[in-house]
């Protein structure tokens, strides 16, 4: 076989292989899930966004004003399915609370983060955020709790043992420490919150 036939069969072989995966893309079940990262101001929402979506860390900090809107498609093989994720990045500000309340109606899960080196910010999640996420998310929605900026170990002031409590009394379906600067485990949570959305809500996906 010359040079030329290998290359053409290899270019024809590339050709198929990619029509065949645009076949069954096209063929994958598409959803939208809205997805709200809820939490005091500075705790570190935007950034575990960032991290997740482009794999980067801002180190100068500017909070979000208003609301800041970000897609992420991934797909789940076992449900032959493409999920788009709506991340609405929402202001913390107590300014920002009556349009806040607005943007984040619908939505179907959520992240609730609160900032391991300020205790107060822990506070906030069951006196002001989950309460403020079963009043206007989903009736179903699910929420996860996070403790971000685990790579300040020597300033934490809450303790994984508090966490996992407030994250049983609240009844959140899971609890992770974060790292939104070195990146650990920030995949790992908005894995687990789609993986809790989907279970949800499996017979719709059917």
């Amino acid at each position: 076989m010359t040079k030329f036939n290998q290359n053409k069969n290899s270019k024809e072989q590339n050709d198929q292989n990619r029509n065949r995966k645009e076949e069954k893309d096209s063929r994958s079940k598409k959803w939208a899930l809205k997805l709200s990262i809820l939490g005091d101001p500075a705790v570190g929402k935007t950034s575990l966004i960032d991290k997740y979506i482009t794999g980067t860390f801002k180190t100068n900090y500017q909070p979000t004003l208003g609301v800041n809107i970000l897609i992420k498609d991934i797909k789940i093989e076992e449900e032959n399915s493409i999920i788009r994720l709506l991340l609405w990045d929402l202001a913390g500000q107590a300014k920002y609370e009556l349009t806040r309340n607005m943007f984040f109606q619908g939505s179907a899960g959520s992240l609730l983060v609160y900032d391991l080196t300020r205790s107060s910010t822990f506070e906030s999640i069951s006196s002001k955020w989950l309460e403020d996420f079963k009043k206007y998310a989903k009736p179903d929605g699910v929420y996860i709790l996070i403790g971000n900026k685990l790579d300040l170990k020597d300033l934490i002031q809450v303790s994984s043992g508090e966490g996992k409590k407030l994250s049983q009394e609240i009844k959140a379906v899971d609890f992770i420490e974060t790292s939104a600067k070195d990146g650990e485990n920030v995949e790992d949570a908005f894995r687990k919150l789609v993986s809790h959305i989907l279970n949800k809500n499996r017979n719709k996906l059917e």
